[in-house]
This record gives structure tokens, C-alpha cells and sequence, in this order.
């Protein structure tokens, strides 16, 4: 009989503990994409109807929160840009595909926004998939440029400071009107036209990428 005991005080908890634990991780899922991953676990804690200290046994720190959650926003966006490098024959139609959607899941979510420009020293996991996506970018960027259809000077690295910026937009007017990052990537998508003669040509030069991990890791610290 003392065999049997323990098993029927433990099991329940190990189920309670699953379940607190599922309630974390939707709450987590819900508050990064209201609000991005500078939510506190706290703050997670107390949507998901959680005390912190439970929060805290289930989760070590927030850092394993968003690696957890965030690595499969990442991973859709990255299924994304395969879709439209490998289904979509139009070389223009895959780029501006991709950046469309891209977009749109970004402005739903802000935490991929954050985690999209984050420092690889704090998210090894999501530095790892943001490598495994750079070079898709990169293939549908030059694939545009080969056709002709974009212009010469487009770069792989603008693609993430035109999803910086364009975000940065649906983030101002979320609350007003959700769908003006729209506006704007029209007029970003009639800038990437191929240049005429007529067209002003490019003040400074893309970043090469070390430039613009530089940039991106500099650019936190000032945060």
C-alpha cells in the first residue's frame, strides 16, 4: 500500500503542473503579440491567473518564454518566404509576396517584430533561425534583380530595415487604422521598381552584412 500511495498524490500534480503550464504559455502567446516580448513574466503570470512563483517553477525566466514561443513565429515566417521562393514562379510576385506577408505578420505580432531584430547574444535559438531564413531573402532579392524587374541597386539587407520601417508604421496607427502599413508598402513596393532614367538615384549604398549586424547590435544597446 505504501508503494501505491505516492503515485496517487504525485500524478495529479504532474497533470496540474502541465496544465499551468499550458495556461502560461497561451497567456505568453497572447501578451507578445499584444504588446512584444517586454512583458514581464509577472505580467504573464497574472493573464494566464497563475501565482508568479508557479510561473517561475515552470519557466526559468522569460528568455525561455520567447525562445519557446518565438522560434515558431520565426519558423512561419520562414515557410512563408519558402512558399514564395519555391511556389511562385514570378520572380517579382515572390519578393513583393513575401514582404506583403511578412508584413502582415509582424503588425499582428509585435513580439516577431522584436525578436526579428534582436541580439543573437540573448536568443542563441532565435539567431539560428534568423540565419536559416537570411539566405531565402537573399535568394528572392536576387532572383528580382537577375530578372529585371527590381531595380539594380536593391540589396538583400534592405529587406529588414524596409520590414523595420514599414512595421514601425502599423505599430503607430495599430489602434486607429490596423491596415495603413499597407499605404506604405505600396509606396515602398513602387520605390523597388526597376529605376528610370528619369528616377533620383540612391544616396548612400546598402549595408553589407556585417554593416548591419553592427548596426542592429549597436542600435540595441542605445535602447
Amino acid at each position: 500500500m505504501d508503494a501505491v500511495e505516492p503515485q496517487a498524490v504525485t500524478a495529479p500534480l504532474r497533470a496540474d503542473a502541465e496544465r499551468n503550464r499550458q495556461r502560461l504559455l497561451a497567456a505568453a502567446r497572447e501578451l507578445f503579440a499584444q504588446r512584444g516580448v517586454d512583458v514581464s513574466l509577472d505580467d504573464i503570470a497574472r493573464h494566464a491567473g497563475v501565482g508568479v512563483g508557479t510561473a517561475y517553477r515552470r519557466f526559468p525566466n522569460k528568455h525561455a518564454l520567447i525562445e519557446e514561443l518565438m522560434v515558431e513565429k520565426l519558423e512561419e515566417l520562414g515557410r512563408i518566404a519558402r512558399r514564395c521562393l519555391e511556389e511562385e514562379d514570378d520572380p517579382w510576385a515572390g519578393l513583393t509576396g513575401y514582404l506583403e506577408q511578412a508584413l502582415d505578420l509582424q503588425c499582428r505580432h509585435r513580439g516577431l517584430k522584436d525578436v526579428l531584430f534582436s541580439s543573437s547574444e540573448e536568443h542563441a535559438r532565435l539567431a539560428e533561425v534568423r540565419a536559416r531564413l537570411a539566405p531565402i531573402i537573399t535568394a528572392l532579392v536576387e532572383r528580382a534583380v537577375a530578372a529585371g524587374v527590381v531595380r539594380p541597386d536593391l540589396q538583400a539587407s534592405d529587406v529588414p530595415l524596409l520590414s523595420i520601417m514599414l512595421s514601425t508604421a502599423g505599430d503607430f496607427a495599430r489602434d486607429v487604422e490596423p491596415e495603413l502599413h499597407r499605404r506604405y508598402l505600396q509606396i515602398v513596393l513602387d520605390g523597388l521598381r526597376p529605376a528610370r532614367e528619369a528616377s533620383t538615384p540612391l544616396a548612400v549604398d546598402a549595408l553589407e552584412i556585417g554593416e548591419f549586424q553592427q548596426a542592429m547590435s549597436r542600435w540595441h544597446r542605445r535602447r
